[in-house]
């Protein structure tokens, strides 16, 4: 399956690296590639794409213009993902981008841009439903994170909450049991219980885990 992309980028240099970038992979086709949030809503009305690929800063006020068309098409188009490209760690950026709920959300450092394969991963885990957050937001997020509400992790052991704490510095399940001296299988079974207790869907387990790290990072509240 082909997915159709609408590109938003107002750097012309950095729009046809993009556009480069994206012929490399037969499973990707262009339909679009604007220059600023009043095109990109038409594009997006237009050319009905299954992914936004959007910079965040865009005429016409270079603020937050591919966070608010991602708020937008979540309500117009809530079957299309959204990939946002951000040219520095802005966590609140994020925040906001995750507010209304992770499915088919992204946001990415323009850093990634360069390897196409992570790029495109990321355009098909949204196209998916799924979500990517980068970890570098990820360890903005952690370094400034307020306490989340309390009775939310409070749901869990002392033990799963220090194993959500390394989910969130982006650790593989080898990599947490390593970690906390215990081993891959039982820190597989400690994120399956945090799951459970926070109530996550039960979509594939990459779009899980960023939601449970999004949980602890107080970027998105838990499911009542």
């Amino acid at each position: 399956m082909v997915l159709r992309v609408v590109l938003a980028e107002d750097s012309y240099l950095m729009r046809e690296g993009i556009t480069s970038s994206l012929s490399l992979d037969d499973g990707l086709e262009l339909v679009a590639a604007v220059g600023s949030y009043g095109e990109l809503i038409d594009a997006v009305d237009e050319h009905r794409p299954d992914v936004v690929l959007t910079d965040i800063r865009m005429p016409p006020t270079q603020s937050d213009e591919g966070i608010r068309a991602a708020v937008e098409i979540r309500t117009t188009h809530p079957e299309m993902g959204v990939v946002v490209l951000s040219q520095y760690v802005e966590p609140d950026y994020a925040v906001r981008l995750f507010a209304a709920g992770s499915d088919g959300r992204a946001y990415l450092l323009k850093e990634r841009v360069g390897d196409i394969a992570e790029l495109a991963a990321a355009i098909r885990r949204v196209a998916d439903g799924g979500s990517v957050l980068d970890p570098k937001v990820v360890d903005a997020l952690i370094e400034g994170r307020s306490q989340a509400e309390p009775s939310v992790l409070d749901r869990l052991t002392d033990r799963e909450r220090e194993v959500l704490a390394e989910m969130a510095k982006g650790g593989s399940n080898a990599a947490i049991g390593e970690a906390l001296f215990i081993s891959a299988r039982s820190a597989e079974k400690h994120i399956g219980s945090i799951f459970t207790k926070l109530d996550l869907p039960e979509t594939d387990d990459v779009h899980r885990r960023v939601r449970a790290v999004l949980v602890y990072l107080g970027a998105l509240p838990a499911p009542p």
